[in-house]
Parts: C-alpha cells; structure tokens; sequence
C-alpha cells in the first residue's frame, strides 16, 4: 500500500512519444509519477523493473502488441496484480473491446481522450485496487 509520501507510479507502454508527452503532462500534473515505455517489449520490461501501481498500454503497437504484453504480465508472478488500462483507438473493432471484458482489463479508454476521461479512469481503477489517490482539486 503505497503512502502518500510516495508518488502512485503509472508505466504508459505506447509507441507514440507524444501521447506519452501527453499522458505526461494529465499524470504528472497531477502528482503522479509516469514512465514512458516505447513499444511492448521495453514497456514489459519497465514494468518488470519498475513494479508500477497501474500500467497504461496502448493496444496497437508494431514491436509487440498490447495483448501480448498483457498477457505475458497476466501469467507473471510479479506483475499479475498490476492494474492495467488499456488505451485504444477509436476505429478499434467492438471485439477488441469484447476481449478486454474478457480478459479481465481494469478499464479502457480511446484515444483521443481529455484529461478529465483519463484522470477518471486512472482514479477508478487505483481505487478499486485499493490505493487512496488524491481527487484533482
């Protein structure tokens, strides 16, 4: 459980730099602390590392799919328990979305999203796992 000494930390696994500038700037605005990931295997990896307290993957991404990285998170040890939400585009196919219910995803949002739809996400999920994230005053 963390305190709230410590920063909630998110990993945002993506392949674009600017939508992790921009989940930057909602996040971090916001107090927490957020590690940008390019592509699913070096997200895999920071995850690993990093043992963050919510995951933000992007579904599409050319190295290795979101799905994939989901599901080699779910069948790890040490990330099974991560919270994840998944970011997709809007063009998405509904059995994408049929898939996250699923597989058990914690939530998802599609881009293009507003601050306000990502912080919301962000703070239902943290709380349905039991961390105390400060409302946006």
């Amino acid at each position: 459980m963390a305190d709230h000494t410590d920063a909630i930390k998110v990993v945002c696994i993506e392949d674009d730099p600017e939508m992790v500038e921009l989940v930057k700037l909602i996040l971090t605005r916001q107090g927490y602390e957020v590690i940008g990931a390019m592509g699913g295997r070096e997200g895999l990896e920071t995850v690993e590392a990093v043992q963050p307290d919510l995951v933000l993957l992007d579904l599409m991404m050319p190295d290795m799919d979101g799905w994939e990285v989901y599901q080699q998170m779910k069948s790890s040890e040490t990330m099974r328990d991560i919270p994840v939400i998944v970011v997709t585009a809007k063009a998405q196919s509904i059995d994408k979305v049929l898939g996250l219910h699923i597989a058990k995803v914690n939530d998802y949002i599609t881009k293009p999203f507003g601050p306000s739809e990502l912080l919301s996400s962000v703070l239902r999920v943290l709380e349905e796992v039991g961390i105390e994230a400060e409302e946006a005053k």
